[in-house]
């Protein structure tokens, strides 16, 4: 562990039921209120828990006190509201403490800088293989919500072929580029927004590529409880990777093996009904289609 190395501080909700959190948590803190919370987030993560009755009277005091502890590591705080949106990883700048960006969100960054460059780096064509896929289980008139619309390609094949599809992004560029097209599109954060429904399918086509390990848990359980079927796309490999290939500007990609795919699908509620293989630009693509268990 580097010394120098500041803490990493995660600040959650109370409600922690269906909080993505990693595996590399040294110890979870909470305020007297959200002592019962953390007691089951601790237990979940095999950590320590530790209450601290002052913590929402004086959260810089106490949350600086928790940064010297943990220098170099990842800890979680309940129980603190700095006027943050939550889930919120936090570091103190000299003038407070402030919101550090997630790999999730540097990655929206780079496609709202660069949608229009993205659009034409991918192919015109949808992805056949994938609606393929999503039409063995359900039939025209199927309501669907679509995960991360994009350019909106996907869902002019799934309308063709006559589902209804709620197109949905979580970048603002890509929702202003399908409007001007004249569809209608809502912006949706699937790892921070509820999914809504309730829908047929979910589909998210190169997506949850971009979620880490624990994230794509959490949004797998959401879509669970919106649909009864799931089809979506992500790469095959091992680990994690950022890239700039096509934008020029850093997108983070988390790839998956197969073993531990079927194992987070199983364990978010899900029974994996066909997994397929195929070869893209940049190497093996997973297409997946799954029912709720």
């Amino acid at each position: 562990m580097n010394l120098m190395c500041p803490a990493r501080i995660l600040l959650l909700p109370g409600d922690v039921q269906d909080a993505a959190v990693g595996e590399r948590v040294a110890q979870v803190y909470a305020g007297t209120f959200e002592a019962a919370a953390g007691s089951r987030l601790a237990e979940r993560l095999g950590v320590r828990l530790t209450v601290v009755p002052e913590l929402t009277q004086r959260p810089d005091e106490q949350l600086q006190s928790i940064a010297d502890q943990h220098r170099g590591e990842t800890v979680v705080v309940l129980g603190v509201d700095l006027g943050l949106k939550l889930p919120a990883v936090v570091e103190h700048t000299g003038d407070g403490w402030s919101r550090v960006a997630t790999d999730n969100e540097v990655t929206l960054s780079a496609y709202e800088q660069a949608a229009d460059k993205f659009r034409d780096s991918i192919p015109a064509e949808p992805n056949h293989e994938l609606i393929d896929l999503l039409a063995e289980l359900i039939r025209p008139g199927a309501r669907v919500l679509e995960i991360g619309s994009g350019t909106g390609r996907d869902a002019l094949e799934l309308e063709r072929r006559g589902f209804v599809v709620r197109r949905t992004d979580a970048t603002q560029a890509f929702i202003e580029m399908m409007r001007a097209e004249g569809y209608a599109v809502d912006r949706l954060n699937a790892l921070t927004d509820d999914l809504g429904g309730p829908y047929d399918a979910v589909f998210a086509d190169a997506v949850f590529l971009h979620f880490d390990r624990a994230g794509l848990a959490q949004v797998l359980r959401k879509a669970a409880r919106s649909a009864p079927v799931l089809a979506f796309a992500t790469r095959e490999g091992k680990g994690e990777e950022w890239s700039d290939r096509n934008l020029d500007l850093p997108r983070h990609f988390v790839l998956w093996q197969e073993d531990a795919l079927r194992a987070v699908l199983a364990s978010s509620g899900w029974v994996v009904q066909q997994l397929d293989r195929g070869e893209g630009k940049f190497g093996m693509w997973f297409y997946v289609l799954a029912t709720r268990a």
